[in-house]
């Protein structure tokens, strides 16, 4: 494959050009914002650099497309794709962010912030017990690389992992890995659920009574996708404590609403899309060695199963 036209569409196209032209590259590159995106600049171009395809582009004709973003949903869910089109993603420090971002929520919850932050305002003093990350048992949704390096993480902690996939394959640093439909006996003894699935017709509204009712005061954390979430089953489970409390992400309409009811549930915690941000930095040096390793003809290990999605 031979790559010569390059057009980058970004909102860091100005970061993401600074850092790319220091590397001298012998290519012809266009760098502007998704606003001024149009077919013609996609009819000059080999390869598209983007988060997302726009619903009016025709990308057929270029070989080779890369996401800024680990997920591809915005590329694939419920699109056609011309299989002839490479699609590779962005592969960098998601996982360590992820991890990081979960394990905060997590110790939040078992060192008693909220509960102690309401006696300070109450002028009380009332020792409460935290509990520790080695008596806890998570489930992890998506054992990939992100889902590994978090299994990774909380592992090193004492924490029993189990994860749940779409082979039910074992995986290193989980105790156990199942398919969904084998993982439902074992819900009710989980502390924490962690989504961190692609968005996927099999994943979409995934997330809903069949699983929200098994569980016992459990905590949620979504940093997946918003969509693979039934947000009516979410808030059922947390009225009928099923739910202890629920950390969102990401959502399927962004930025969510004002007048969404998720705003003002006392026992939500939103986000806005910023557990694993792309750095401009990271974002171009995935993109400079996907394109080294296109035209060095070594494997691509962030190349995407267009078929399944991710």
């Amino acid at each position: 494959m031979r790559i010569n036209n390059i057009l980058v569409v970004s909102p860091m196209f100005k970061e993401l050009q600074t850092i790319i032209q220091k590397e001298k590259l012998q290519k012809n590159f266009r760098f502007m914002p998704e606003e001024k995106f149009t077919q013609e600049d996609l009819d000059w171009a080999d390869a598209l650099v983007s988060f997302h395809l726009q619903s009016n582009i025709d990308y057929r004709h270029v070989q080779w497309v890369h996401s800024l973003g680990a997920g591809v949903d915005r590329f694939l869910f419920k699109k056609d794709w011309d299989e002839s089109v490479l699609l590779t993603r962005t592969i960098c420090s998601f996982g360590q962010r992820i991890a990081e971002y979960c394990l905060s929520y997590i110790l939040k919850d078992l060192q008693f912030h909220n509960q102690f932050e309401e006696l300070k305002q109450q002028k009380k003093w009332y020792p409460i017990t935290p509990k520790l990350l080695n008596e806890q048992k998570v489930m992890i949704y998506g054992t990939g690389e992100i889902g590994q390096t978090i299994a990774k993480i909380f592992a090193s902690f004492g924490v029993e992992v189990y994860g749940v996939s779409l082979s039910g394959k074992e995986k290193e640093f989980f105790k156990e890995v199942m398919t969904v439909k084998e993982h439902y006996d074992r819900l009710p003894d989980i502390g924490y659920l962690i989504n961190t699935l692609p968005l996927t017709e099999l994943t979409e509204k995934l997330f809903k009574e069949n699983i929200f009712q098994r569980l016992s005061e459990a905590g949620f954390i979504n940093v997946g996708r918003g969509a693979s979430l039934d947000v009516d089953a979410l808030l059922d489970a947390l009225d009928h404590n099923h739910l202890r409390f629920a950390v969102l992400d990401v959502f399927t309409e962004e930025p969510l609403p004002k007048d969404h009811s998720l705003w003002a549930h006392p026992k939500v915690l939103i986000t806005p899309h910023i557990s694993a941000v792309t750095t401009p930095a990271e974002g171009a040096y995935c993109f400079l060695e996907t394109l080294r390793n296109i035209e060095e003809g070594k494997p691509l290990h962030n190349k995407v199963n267009v078929k399944k999605g991710y």
